[in-house]
């Protein structure tokens, strides 16, 4: 899934809950009650609402991304030290807010809230500890999550930015402009890094400057800024169009333009001879702090890298196991590598054209949707888009992506799909692919939590990557109860899929903790999966941009697959698949400790009845 880059610290998004708020308070009480401490769950709510306008305040993109154009103008503080002490000080008030409320006094979904909340703002504040920031701040982007690509892609037109009212036009024109200065704010950061050895690799750079000379490429109306301004809406009027024309080509070409071409300058000439060699962290000032604390929160778990390293062994072990049946199936000769070589190379296995690869998700998503009632009972109100990889960014994506819609549905969720380097695509995994990123995968997670009004909104729009990874992994295990993969081919690419999650957990690893190269990352997954050396490439040098992220596939699979199996085991012939994903999917994203204790209770009251 790609992440939604947001331009604030914060790792939670926190809104009201006033729906909740209104259906709790909506009984009449006395001017002595009304004087009276507010209840425990009162209270909860409170710093919850609080907690969600602060920082919806600080970092006012997020309410953009929920749907609400009232600042749509404004990117908030980036970078700055004044911003990170803001996040700190905030996470310090709520977390004490937090500890004054009584949890046993609430109802179990409301301390499953005050867990998640706890652990969330917990997180962030660690993550803003001066040793992390020091490790951080200096490196502000990379070429897998960077603002010198998201704000362009945000302004393009076909992103969460709508560009349906003259003020949706003007508020992009101030985007742009606060857009230009962060690119000059981000070459300071980088020069403190400079001075504290605290630098990027040099592949991880050489990367951004791809990206920076393809978002100036050509002449200032090729610029994906423009976009916007060559379809406009009815409701704009001529004189309103010419003018608004001539202001995007000023400030694309005037100023946008000029600074990412200083930031790529900058990059090139100066920052680039200095940056790492050694692509890990291991190799950094303050890396392996940094990286443990990375594991941490992007696993949501206290395991090491060591105890990581091990269990992404043994996995990738168990996967081999499967793989050499299909290939015994599938009668192709020779070793595990001849067959490995047969699934990149056999023409029966590619698409014939980027039309044909969308073709075929659309196809499978038709099948999945004709069945999928028989696992679930709450479906996504928000619609679905399936969608190639914009340009400017399919080189160094990975091979899908999912982003969510809005709460409303009025924009849809879209699976993205990746058609860069066609050859190298293989149409065997569309099936498994879709499972994760889409339907039932990240669709639904994030959609069914998001449409929960009920909820308040760090579940509903915030979360972690262990719970939204590990869902999309599960995702993909239900395709024989969806009547997927019985194509041998299609179980050959969920075993792909699968191992591409274990191969993360060695190859993340190894990189950050071990001191493996790049080359040496790329050999090991290539040995032990049917991956082509272009989508190798790719994911290596993810996890070298993004420390820590690539582990969380697989260590929340393995826990939501494991509280399935103690679910089964407890209740027998009355264990309920709808009811489990239920509970799973309907709190949002928790901590894998917060949803173990979710489950528990749930097991123990289905026992109880």
């Amino acid at each position: 899934m790609r992440a939604l880059f947001l331009l604030a610290v914060s790792l939670s998004a926190m809104s009201p809950v006033a729906a909740q708020m209104a259906t709790r308070n909506s009984e009449v009480v006395s001017p002595a009650a009304a004087t009276a401490s507010p209840s425990p769950s009162m209270a909860l709510a409170s710093l919850f609402a609080a907690s969600d306008a602060d920082n919806l305040k600080r970092n006012p993109l997020m309410g953009l991304f929920r749907g609400d154009t009232s600042r749509a103008g404004e990117l908030g503080e980036v970078f700055t030290d004044a911003a990170y002490a803001a996040e700190r000080q905030a996470a310090i008030n709520e977390l004490k807010a937090l500890a004054a409320i009584d949890r046993a006094a609430l109802t179990p979904d409301e301390q499953v809230s005050y867990d998640t909340f706890k652990w969330q703002r917990e997180t962030d504040l660690a993550g803003l500890q001066p040793a992390i920031l020091a490790a951080t701040a200096p490196r502000p982007i990379d070429h897998f999550f960077g603002f010198h690509t998201f704000l362009p892609e945000l302004n393009s037109g076909e992103s969460a930015a709508p560009f349906k009212s003259l003020k949706d036009y003007e508020d992009a024109l101030k985007r742009n402009d606060q857009f230009a200065l962060f690119l000059d704010l981000a070459i300071l950061r980088f020069r403190q890094g400079m001075k504290t050895g605290v630098v990027q690799p040099k592949l991880v750079v050489n990367n951004i400057i791809d990206q920076l000379n393809n978002l100036t490429a050509g002449d200032v109306d090729g610029s994906i800024m423009m976009k916007p301004v060559q379809k406009f809406p009815s409701e704009i009027s001529a004189q309103d169009q010419a003018r608004l024309t001539t202001a995007y080509r000023k400030m694309v070409g005037e100023r946008v333009n000029p600074a990412l071409i200083r930031l790529r300058d900058f990059l090139k000439t100066e920052y680039l001879p200095v940056a790492r060699e050694l692509p890990g962290l291991v190799a950094m000032p303050g890396g392996p702090e940094l990286y443990r604390y990375l594991v941490a929160s992007n696993t949501t778990t206290s395991l090491t890298p060591d105890e990581i390293h091990n269990i992404g062994l043994s996995e990738v072990a168990r996967i081999l196991k499967g793989m050499d049946d299909v290939q015994k199936r599938v009668g192709v000769p020779g070793d595990r590598a001849a067959f490995f070589t047969h699934l990149r190379t056999d023409p029966r296995l590619k698409f014939a054209s980027a039309q044909a690869m969308g073709d075929s998700y659309r196809a499978v998503g038709k099948r999945i949707d004709a069945v999928i009632g028989r696992l679930f009972d709450t479906l996504p109100k928000s619609p679905l888009d399936i969608r190639p990889v914009p340009p400017h960014r399919e080189k160094t994506d990975a091979a899908g992506s999912y982003q969510g819609g809005t709460p409303d549905g009025s924009r849809p969720g879209v699976f993205y799909y990746n058609s860069y380097d066609l050859p190298s695509r293989s149409n065997y995994g569309v099936e498994t692919l879709f499972l994760h990123e889409a339907v039932p995968g990240h669709h639904f997670q994030v959609s069914l939590a998001q449409e929960n009004d009920k909820l308040p909104a760090f579940q509903r729009f915030g979360g972690n990557t262990a719970f939204a990874e590990g869902w999309g992994l599960y995702a993909e295990s239900l395709g024989p109860e969806l009547g997927m993969f019985t194509d041998p081919y299609q179980l050959q690419g969920r075993y792909e899929d699968e191992m591409l999650r274990a191969l993360r957990l060695v190859v993340d690893t190894g990189i950050h903790a071990k001191g493996w190269g790049r080359d040496q990352a790329i050999e090991y997954m290539l040995a032990n999966s049917s991956m082509s050396r272009t989508d190798a490439t790719a994911e290596v040098e993810r996890y070298i941009a993004i420390p820590g992220q690539a582990l969380a596939y697989k260590i929340g699979q393995l826990t939501i697959t494991r509280l399935r199996a103690k679910a089964q085991a407890a209740l027998g012939s009355s264990f309920d698949i709808k009811g489990f994903h239920r509970q799973v999917l309907m709190t949002g994203a928790l901590p894998m400790a917060v949803l173990e204790a979710k489950i528990d209770r749930w097991i123990a009251q289905q026992k109880a009845r």
